[in-house]
């Protein structure tokens, strides 16, 4: 795609945050590469790109940056893009026979978005009730921190969190809501400081209007 008008496209599809399913778009050879093989083919592009830029790449400063770029990229930011970097998530018997809503608030989330590579920042909230299974409270926060380190839109990375959430636990039971900023829009094209995006997702009982408002009350008093 090299025309005015294929270029155009592209600029239309990532403003709408177009997205194809609710998995992550991967190649069938996309770990065939070891981490360390990438690494060294990003480090190299990107000090191209910098070049492009007009940078002085003997400059001290800036010499070592397409290392440190390539780290960052396959060892943190995108580190959930690799399935060997998924949690191990346990699960436990309700041996309390505790039947009601547990909530977990205010759960910071770090991602990318996938169209012009810039943060996107915010928390995330995650109610359910056990169908006979609990899941310790940390691995909630690790499961949203897994999905959220790849390239994402945040429609997609909701869904991924609550399809995991609904296997693990072995219910539809689950509500999520996730609030975050994304800098695509307050440092580039409008420019807005001040507005942020909200997602929810739920099933099972959290179709009862009544069961979200408890939901939504719980998250307000954290």
């Amino acid at each position: 795609m090299n025309t005015v008008l294929d270029r155009e496209l592209i600029e239309i599809l990532g403003d709408n945050h177009q997205a194809t399913s609710a998995d992550t778009p991967l190649r069938a050879d996309a770990f065939v590469k070891s981490d360390a093989q990438k690494m060294e083919r990003i480090e190299h592009h990107f000090h191209a790109i910098m070049e492009e830029m007009g940078l002085d790449m003997t400059d001290d400063s800036l010499s070592g940056t397409p290392f440190r770029v390539a780290k960052m990229y396959i060892q943190e930011i995108f580190s959930g893009l690799d399935p060997k970097n998924k949690p191990k998530i346990s699960v436990f018997e309700n041996s309390y026979h505790y039947d009601k809503m547990l909530v977990e608030a205010n759960i910071n989330f770090n991602s990318t978005c996938e169209h012009h590579f810039l943060p996107i920042v915010g928390k995330a909230h995650i109610g359910y009730v056990s169908s006979g299974k609990v899941i310790g409270l940390s691995k909630l926060n690790r499961i949203v921190d897994y999905y959220s380190r790849r390239p994402q839109v945040q429609e997609r990375l909701i869904m991924q969190i609550f399809n995991e959430l609904k296997t693990v636990l072995e219910t539809d039971n689950v509500i999520i809501v996730m609030e975050a900023k994304h800098l695509c829009v307050s440092s580039r094209g409008i420019k807005d400081e001040t507005s942020f995006t909200s997602t929810i997702q739920y099933g099972g009982i959290f179709n009862e209007k009544e069961n979200r408002n408890d939901f939504f009350n719980m998250i307000k008093q954290e």
